[in-house]
Order: structure tokens, then C-alpha cells, then sequence
């Protein structure tokens, strides 16, 4: 995937892009936002650069697991993944997608941005569907997937314990393209 730009309505230009070795540290700090402060990931102790080393290199710039950046001036301001879904190999043309916006860059349509250029790249592998858990409620995440042409499938209650309390995870399917006649 080549990298694009966007310009929102004030001018800030947002770049998409595969990451790097080189967003590690910024990548890593976004994430642990959701990790510290959030139910939205149910890792509960945050990350060292070195610790999320293990994810950043399992996503590639091509293939069905991919790793894009939203960047401005050099800075990432989050990231969308596509990963498999469950490690048996009757799962490979299904993934788990997700996006991660740092605080600093909600609200601007990057998510938007991160998830059509994910989607565009996803249509040239062998992806039959793509699957999101979403932590419940989340109100932004859930219009964002639906957006994008996920469907709700069923939630899974009470399956995740932080910050004290049980939370649910609504699962959402959006086909990519069909199996085989």
C-alpha cells in the first residue's frame, strides 16, 4: 500500500501509511491509553515498546495483516489493524479488525480514514470476512464499524473483567467477498 494524504476542513494533512519499526514508541503509547483509562481493550497492565515489539512485527505491509498509520507532521496520531481471527487454519481468510485513535485525534474523522484505506487494501488478499469485538457500549466505535458495513452478530455477555466490573463485547461481521461457488 502506498502511503495517502488527506486534508480535513482546516487544512491539517493526515497521511496513511504501513507503520514501522519507527511508531513503535508512539504506537505503544496510544495503545496503553486504552489500556490504562478505558474498558475498550481488556489488557489491563500497559505495554513497554519492547513488550508490543511481538504485534508490531506480526502485521506486514502486505497480506491479510496489516498495520496502517494516521500521521500529521510525522506524528502518529493511530493506527488500524487487521489480524487473524483465531489461530486454526480453517480461520486464515477471516480477521479481526480494530482501529485505536490517540486521544488528540478523535472527533476528525481519522478513524474513517484508517478503516477506508484498511478495507481498500484487504480487497486485494484472500479475506472472506472481517469480525470486530467491541467492548459495550460504545456508541463511536459501533457507528464507525457500521458505517463500514458491519452488521451486529451477538454479544458476548460479561466476558471481561476491569476496573472492577463485568463488561460486555458486541461482535460485528462485515463480508468481504464471497467463498468459493
Amino acid at each position: 500500500m502506498n502511503a495517502k494524504a488527506h486534508a480535513d476542513p482546516t487544512g491539517r494533512a493526515t497521511r496513511i501509511r504501513p507503520g514501522t519499526e519507527d511508531d513503535l514508541g508512539e504506537l505503544t503509547r496510544i495503545y496503553n491509553h486504552y489500556v490504562t483509562a478505558t474498558p475498550v481493550t481488556f489488557d489491563t497492565e500497559p505495554f513497554t515498546p519492547q513488550g508490543r515489539r511481538p504485534w508490531l512485527t506480526a502485521h506486514h505491509a502486505g497480506g491479510p495483516h496489516r498495520l496502517l498509520v494516521a500521521e500529521e507532521d510525522g506524528t502518529p496520531l493511530g493506527y488500524a489493524t487487521s489480524g487473524p481471527f483465531r489461530p486454526k487454519q480453517a480461520y486464515a481468510t477471516s480477521v479481526e479488525t480494530s482501529v485505536y485513535l490517540a486521544p488528540e485525534g478523535t472527533g476528525r474523522g481519522i478513524g474513517s480514514l484508517l478503516y477506508a484505506a484498511l478495507f481498500e487494501a484487504l480487497e486485494q488478499e484472500d479475506v472472506h470476512v472481517a469480525l470486530a469485538g467491541i467492548t459495550v457500549p460504545n456508541a463511536a466505535s459501533q457507528r464507525l464499524h457500521e458505517r463500514f458495513g458491519f452488521r451486529p452478530v451477538g454479544v458476548f455477555e460479561e466476558v471481561g473483567r476491569k476496573f472492577d466490573r463485568f463488561w460486555d463485547v458486541a461482535w460485528y461481521r462485515k463480508p468481504l467477498r464471497p467463498g468459493p461457488p
